[in-house]
Formats: C-alpha cells, structure tokens, sequence
C-alpha cells in the first residue's frame, strides 16, 4: 500500500525514515478507500490540522491507506511499530480496529482507535490497556436513541445492522437500553456492508410492524436499508447511528433519509447549541479549522475524532516526555500512562476524562439527538 506523508515531517522520498529520534512519530491508518472511505477521507483530511509540535518536541505523521480491509489495517500497523511509531491513530471502523488489538499490544504501542464499538476498549485486560479511542461508545448513542423513543411514544422497534462487529455490538447495546425504556423489540436483521440489496430484510421488518426501525451502519452503507424502506412504503420513524453522520449520507440518501433521527457528537451541530452547552466553544473550534482549510460545509463528525485523538496525545505528550525519549519502549510505555490520567481534555466531540477502567472518557455531554430536514442536520433539544 502506498505510504502518503503529510506535510509535517520532512521523510525521505524513497520511503520514510523516522531517524529523528528527538521527533514524536504518529502512525496513522485510516479508510481512506474502499466500504469506510466516507470516515476515512475526513479523518485523513483533519491530519494536517493538528498540532506541529507537542511538549516541545516536532510531531512527524505518517499515514497509510487500508482500503477498509481488516487485514491491510493490520499490515499497516506492523508496517508502522517496525518503524518505531510511538502511537498509533486508527483504524476507522471498528472491525479493523480490534483486528489491530493483538498487533499494537504485542509492539506495546498505545493505540487510539476511530471505530465506535465499546468492545475495542472493553473489557480492559492485558492487551487491551494499550488501546484507547474518541468515538462515543454504543451504549452512550443506544441510550439517547431510547430516551428520544420513549419520550416519542414509541413501543416497538425494528433492527438492522451489519453484519459484523459494529452491527452486534449495536444490536447488544440497544437492547438494553430499550430494556430501560420498556421497549419491545420485535425484529432482528442484519446485512454486509457491500450488500446491493436488502429487500428480504426489509419485508421482514414491516412484517412485524414496528412503530420505528433503528439502522445499525455506518457511512454510505446505511442508506441502502433506509431508502429500501420508504421504496417499500414503510411510514414510521427511522433511526440511525452516529455513523451516518457526515454529508456524504446526506448525498447519497437524499430524499429518501429525510426526517431520519440519529444521536450524534455536538460537533455536528455546534453552532446550533445553546452557549451554556460546554462543548460547544471546543466543537467550533474543529469546525473552523477543518472548513478554513476544506471549505465551508465540509467538516464531518467522524474528522472530529482524529481531532480529538490529536487534543489527547497533545494532553499526554509533555508528560510521556519525562519518562523517555520518542522512539524508545520507554516512551511508548510513558504515553500510554498518560493517555490514561488525561483529564479535562475538552474536543469536537466531547470533554475527555481517561482512567485505568475507562479508555473512552467521555460522558453524556458527547451526545445530542438530530435530525435530518431539508437535507440538513438540526439539532433536537432533549424535553
């Protein structure tokens, strides 16, 4: 796979070189190609807006490209700690992310992870001390979804999602926060990420009549069973995940995800908060950057993670620093002690506060509920 540089480091041109040992070394891979792309392109693209230096010390990234391939997301962090990393940001999806597991813990990298599921971080054990991540963990989003059904009068609920990690570990969380509502549901379906078609799912789940459907996907992806639905006449109300929060969704879904509800990061619709919302000032902070650089209207949730991954490392550098030197297992293992004692780290998405027993750190002030109207994300005061 091609090795991409960002501008941040001066590397070799017949391949990088990261003999500046005085240097921090960020690897990074991401999905910028392939099913993930709609999250990896973003996220590739908020790389050059973090921070040159951190404690001092010049920050070199280098990025490579999985093509959303579980395997390549792998290769590409072996790749990565062979050329003594010190951290290393990715992948974007969360199968990817825990294929990763074993590799960093084996290379004793601290890893922050962009894929959502709880289950990169948790439960902690001997390998997974190594990883951290930014996203907001399923149960945070499920349970904002349940709260927004039961004040809504919903009773029954239809379920779809991928069929791999990301889809179960939302089809486990939502269960139980459907369970705290007294929510019954009442239909189990699941579909691959480069499915054509869902239509035998779909019948499915308006054979059993729900008084809504929650889509567990992520990216363009979770489009195809939402515009099936309303193909197929579907009229009650549509959820979807934090994973469809980016306007490639928007494109892709058109008319047809109109009035979709979605629980999502602040970032989202950080200029439509209120000013007492404490994430607000740090969540447009991300947006001006991103649409300084990218243009206006083109940031996205998922670029707001790397950010955020970027606001923790910076947080944690100068204190790894007194316990080595960049390049050295003495540092990597200094990074990943501080990463977790980060405390009052306030990003796009949320305000971090990392523990030995929570890898994530955030709490419910990472989550709004939105909607989609008129092709755009509007933010929906909670009752």
């Amino acid at each position: 796979m091609k090795i991409k540089h960002i501008a941040l480091a001066c590397l070799a041109a017949t391949g990088f070189s990261l003999s500046a040992w005085a240097d921090i070394n960020v690897g990074v891979t991401l999905s910028a190609t392939g099913p993930a792309a709609s999250l990896g392109i973003p996220e590739k693209n908020t790389i050059s807006l973090l921070p040159k230096t951190m404690g001092g010390q010049k920050v070199n990234y280098i990025v490579l490209d999985d093509g959303s391939d579980t395997t390549g997301a792998v290769t590409n962090a072996r790749k990565l700690m062979s050329e003594k990393v010190d951290v290393i940001f990715g992948s974007s999806t969360t199968p990817a992310s825990l294929a990763m597991i074993d590799a960093v813990a084996e290379g004793k990298t601290p890893m922050i992870s962009l894929g959502a599921s709880a289950a990169i971080i948790e439960p902690q054990d001997a390998k997974k001390r190594w990883v951290f991540k930014t996203p907001q963990n399923d149960i945070m989003m499920a349970l904002a979804i349940a709260g927004h059904m039961a004040d809504h009068g919903i009773k029954t609920v239809g379920f779809i999602g991928f069929s791999d990690a990301y889809g179960e570990g939302w089809y486990k969380e939502t269960v139980k926060a459907l369970d705290l509502k007294k929510i019954k549901l009442v239909a189990n379906e699941r579909y691959g990420r480069t499915d054509t078609a869902v239509t035998g799912q779909v019948l499915k789940l308006m054979a059993a009549k729900p008084d809504a459907v929650l889509i567990a996907g992520s990216g363009t992806p979770a489009a195809l069973p939402e515009k099936t639905l309303k193909e197929r006449g579907y009229t009650g109300k549509i959820y979807q995940t934090h994973g469809v929060a980016n306007n490639d969704f928007l494109r892709v879904g058109g008319k047809d995800v109109e009035g979709t509800l979605l629980p999502a990061g602040p970032v989202l619709v950080a200029d439509q908060l209120p000013a007492s919302n404490p994430v607000r000032k740090s969540a447009l902070e991300y947006i001006h950057a991103y649409e300084g650089a990218y243009g206006k209207g083109s940031v996205s949730t998922f670029g707001g993670h790397v950010w955020d991954a970027g606001k923790v490392l910076a947080a944690a550098a100068p204190v790894a620093l007194k316990g080595g030197q960049p390049g050295t297992e003495a540092f990597r293992a200094a990074l990943r002690d501080a990463i977790e004692q980060v405390k009052d780290v306030a990003g796009a998405h949320g305000i971090f506060n990392m523990s030995p027993q929570d890898h994530l750190g955030l709490d419910q002030r990472g989550v709004v509920m939105v909607k989609i109207e008129n092709g755009k994300w509007v933010y929906q005061p909670g009752k």
